[in-house]
């Protein structure tokens, strides 16, 4: 009989944690909601503590999803699980996580506590978690360095405490999946009534060796698996979870284990991460690659064409990857314009398909063909609304080799307002007048610039972050004009900027 295995995904917590891959609150919920079509079983939305946004977005994810446990992380501290309790209250299956650090460096050097204490403090913490909530997880940070006979005391003492769910981290990518499938059986041999919780593993890629040490944990005989989409997380990120999935239902014959995802969502919920954070997923990764389905050598394509299975282990129709290259030109109909939407895996409000045909039609124009990525980018383009304190009226760059780049740009806000700089460039004068016109002092942090799909006449996708008092905002623009991308990717990252500061504004003035 298949076992049973539950995802237990991260990406709004220690994802968001990436430098670079910060989120607002409209964005970590839309994400919440492709993960509840995903189907994990369990979302961290958040470290409520940390900051009274992320209290925020804990709260908007347990009061819009309902087929997913939520859980809130918390230090093994009385006021960070309060924090925890009140961001996950509203959800209909609502999990608090605490933790502590177990390894003799963390106790010694982090928290200047001893074995005895740090055991204490877990246990006392447990129960008052215990006091809001009754699916209450406890993690061991930096397991994988503890002593294990350590770790048999604490796990034994926080399940007779009530603790629902034991999680094992390898926090700073340390271990080798030997040693963490040493570690799992040793636990599993020693803790008593370990059997009567859920075993889960929390990996780190620092070594490169996160979705090889969470597999090796579940040989062991752990069931709950922690991951993030396109394993985004602190420093070189954590397992992730297309890996994890496809692996187990991939290998069904060696993992004899099943798991509840919907694997045909897993592209999806890939694009929508990398478009919403701006971090590309290289083309040669596992999975969600431009490269994973593209076969260039001769003997390759000869044997897909003979047999697809000589070459290709899984379909890409098993992640929701059109198998077929479908185009749509100026002369394409709603109806196929929609066909093609549900075949992609995205199902619109009338609203959004209506604003979606509408920038089809236009982007028509300007292409030939239109195909599946330059679809795809259109709606992502739309995923969040954000507020539009500016709007993009008019712009006109003169530039060459001969003369200095200057930029005309008017901005609409209530009123227009048009501002004309010099730069370095067509972009760099562009940004410069619509400093002038914003009038708001931050740095940009990063402008990147990629094809969506092949071709002269590609849209460029620009993904653009600036920088103030130390928060990042991620703007995004799509054009076949790359300016005009870039422009746009400005104008959206600053109208990032400014709603949430009105909105921290706000919330001060509640206090």
């Amino acid at each position: 009989m298949a076992i049973e295995v539950r995802i237990f995904d991260t990406t709004l917590r220690d994802g968001e944690q990436s430098p670079g891959c910060s989120m607002n609150l409209q964005e970590k919920l839309e994400v919440a909601r492709q993960l509840e079509r995903l189907r994990v079983d369990v979302i961290e939305a958040g470290f409520p503590i940390a900051s009274p946004g992320d209290l925020a977005a804990v709260k908007a994810v347990s009061e819009n999803i309902h087929d997913c446990i939520v859980a809130s992380l918390a230090r093994a501290l009385p006021k960070d699980i309060d924090h925890a309790w009140e961001g996950v209250k509203a959800a209909d299956q609502p999990r608090i996580h605490t933790f502590i650090a177990t390894s003799d460096i963390h106790m010694q050097y982090k928290l200047r506590k001893s074995p005895e204490q740090v055991l204490e403090q877990a246990v006392e913490m447990v129960k008052y978690a215990k006091k809001y909530c009754a699916d209450v997880e406890f993690s061991a940070e930096d397991a994988t360095r503890s002593k294990p006979e350590f770790l048999y005391r604490i796990f034994q003492a926080v399940i007779k405490a009530g603790a629902t769910v034991i999680n094992v981290p390898d926090t700073v990518g340390y271990t080798t999946p030997w040693e963490i499938y040493e570690l799992i059986s040793g636990i599993k041999n020693n803790v008593v009534d370990i059997d009567k919780v859920e075993l889960a593993v929390h990996c780190h890629d620092d070594l490169g060796l996160a979705v090889a040490n969470t597999l090796a944990a579940y040989r062991a005989g752990a069931t709950q698996l922690e991951c993030t989409i396109n394993g985004i997380g602190e420093r070189a990120g954590n397992a992730a979870l297309e890996e994890l999935v496809m692996s187990l239902a991939t290998r069904q014959d060696y993992y004899d284990a099943t798991c509840r995802v919907d694997t045909t969502q897993i592209y999806r919920s890939s694009k929508l991460v990398s478009s919403l954070t701006g971090s590309q997923v290289q083309a040669n990764k596992s999975i969600v690659g431009a490269n994973a389905f593209a076969h260039e050598s001769g003997i390759h394509q000869h044997g897909i064409l003979a047999n697809q299975k000589t070459y290709e282990i899984m379909t890409p129709a098993s992640i929701g990857l059109a198998e077929n290259k479908m185009v749509l030109g100026k002369h394409s109909g709603r109806h196929a314009f929609e066909d093609r939407l549900s075949s992609l895996g995205y199902h619109l409000s009338k609203e959004r398909l209506d604003e979606a045909f509408n920038h089809f039609k236009v982007l028509a124009d300007k292409k030939k063909l239109v195909v599946d990525g330059d679809i795809e980018a259109l709606v992502q383009q739309k995923a969040v609304d954000i507020p539009a304190t500016y709007r993009v009226e008019r712009f006109v760059i003169n530039s060459g080799n001969t003369i200095t780049s200057t930029a005309a740009v008017t901005l609409s806000n209530g009123d227009s307002r048009e501002e004309v700089a010099t730069g370095d460039g067509p972009i760099d004068a562009a940004f410069m007048a619509i400093d002038k016109v914003v009038g708001i002092e931050f740095e940009l942090d990063d402008f990147a610039l990629h094809s969506v799909t092949e071709g002269k006449d590609a849209q460029g996708e620009v993904i653009v972050k600036i920088a103030k008092d130390g928060q990042l905002y991620t703007g995004r623009g799509l054009s076949t004009d790359v300016i005009e991308a870039s422009v746009k990717a400005y104008v959206n990252a600053i109208n990032k900027m400014i709603d949430e500061l009105k909105q921290a504004k706000e919330g001060q003035s509640d206090v």
